[in-house]
């Protein structure tokens, strides 16, 4: 199954080693998810790792762990090779922020892992932590 993750559960992630990083941890060795995202995520993190390492539950070698088992199974998709779905992606994305993630998942016709308030649109489906764990877990 193909899925776009956005910064959101990714930031959850490298906070606290909870359910969203359950995920990547289970789909690790499983391999029933391939995620995908925004070339710009990794950008993204890097801009904010020094507030991540400030709130962060986590000892800088958890972190550390926590990244790298993210970063080795999300691959990152430049926005050239989606931008033609911008336009479509704004009229569904709740904020600006988000068209990117909503432009590669319509781009290629694949579901959204983030937050629930997403679900108020019906272009894109939007999957929870606990739908994936669900998934991964074949309940």
């Amino acid at each position: 199954m193909l899925i776009v993750v956005d910064a959101n559960r990714l930031f959850s992630a490298l906070l606290s080693k909870g359910t969203v990083f359950e995920v990547f941890l289970l789909n690790k060795s499983l391999k029933k998810i391939e995620f995908i995202s925004p070339e710009y995520l990794f950008t993204e993190i890097g801009r904010n790792f020094g507030e991540i390492v400030k709130r962060s539950k986590l000892s800088p070698n958890e972190l550390s762990e926590v990244f790298e088992t993210i970063k080795e199974q999300v691959e990152p998709i430049p926005f050239e090779n989606f931008n033609k779905f911008a336009d479509e992606a704004k009229e569904v994305s709740p904020h600006d922020k988000d068209i990117q993630y909503f432009a590669l998942s319509i781009s290629r016709n694949c579901g959204l892992w983030s937050d629930e308030s997403f679900r108020k649109q019906s272009r894109v489906e939007i999957f929870s932590t606990g739908k994936l764990l669900r998934f991964l877990r074949d309940e």
